[in-house]
């Protein structure tokens, strides 16, 4: 394996690997963004994984840090093939893993379906959107739910709402379907295979959508790591907007009274606004700012005659 230093030895300490593994992903140039940011701290990710350590184990300065633990050749042999692996491959370490975080919470997935990490998450968690539900919410849709982690924090947050997770892609359902049962949401949470909103009569009284919205021209500038999930997921035609224009256009009839639609678009904004200059939202504020996740309303989407 290529890299800046060769593997360490027996007796080599935690803290010491992780540092290494970090200067071999830099220098592999590999990218980020599957639930880390930087080197670091997918090199602690994939070390403490291997080593089956929860994955807040302190380290550096912090108390109690396993910073100085000595480790063993064979599970230093076992840390260098995972770290050759991400940087041979260029998967996504939790297509590695086999597991990724959201909130705290650990769901299970592989190339079936995206990594999660949709900052819909944040405002399940936060309670930002609940001013916006009523004393009626009940019926939750979580439309293109990938491997269901949305849907699964959902049913975490609301106990007294009924979720449906929906994907157009099996693969996906098989994996949502994993998380489901992992979490003991089976009484909760049903899986339905459907394009859009074809197989899900509604009224829905929240629509919870990370949908395809990335432009084809940076479809084509993706790095190798998100050119491993299924593009399915992902691309959103010429502007972005392609999926996005068909379920603004459908979701009113599919909407109870006082439902609303919270929506991730990414980096599309632009696109969004060229595409629906006429329609009222509500932009949410996130760890990665206040345009990446909007939510609109059922009399706002009644009212935009530029949907019809």
């Amino acid at each position: 394996m290529r890299g800046p230093t060769l593997p360490p030895r027996a007796g080599t300490t935690l803290g010491a690997l992780v540092a290494w593994g970090a200067a071999l992903l830099e220098a592999a140039g590999v990218s980020f963004g599957h639930g880390t940011t930087n080197a670091r701290d997918e090199a602690a990710w994939l070390v403490l994984w291997r080593l089956g350590l929860p994955l807040d184990t302190p380290l550096g300065d912090a108390p109690d840090s396993k910073e100085n633990w000595p480790l063993a050749q064979a599970d230093i042999a076992q840390i260098a093939t995972l770290f050759e692996a991400r940087i041979a491959t260029r998967q996504p370490a939790a297509y590695l893993t086999h597991e990724a975080w959201l909130q705290g919470v650990p769901f299970y997935v592989d190339e079936r379906s995206i990594v999660p990490r949709s900052l819909i998450a944040e405002l399940i968690a936060d309670g930002s959107i609940d001013p916006f539900l009523s004393d009626s919410t009940r019926q939750v849709l979580d439309l293109c739910t990938g491997n269901g982690s949305l849907a699964v924090l959902a049913a975490m947050a609301w106990p007294e709402v009924a979720v449906t997770g929906a994907d157009i892609s099996a693969d996906a359902l098989a994996v949502a379907r994993i998380n489901v049962d992992r979490h003991g949401m089976q009484a909760r949470i049903a899986l339905v295979e459907s394009d859009g909103l074809a197989a899900l009569p509604g009224p829905w009284d929240l629509v919870l959508c990370n949908p395809p919205y990335v432009n084809e021209a940076s479809m084509q500038t993706l790095p190798p790591e998100y050119r491993a999930e299924p593009a399915l997921a992902l691309a959103g035609g010429s502007d972005g907007m392609d999926f996005i224009r068909r379920l603004l256009r459908e979701l009113p009839e599919k909407l109870s009274e006082d439902g609303v639609l919270l929506l991730e678009i990414g980096n599309e904004r632009q696109h969004f606004e060229a595409a629906f200059p006429a329609l009222p939202v509500y932009w949410q504020g996130t760890s990665a700012g206040a345009d990446q996740v909007l939510l609109i309303t059922q009399a706002a989407l009644r009212n935009s005659a530029g949907l019809r």
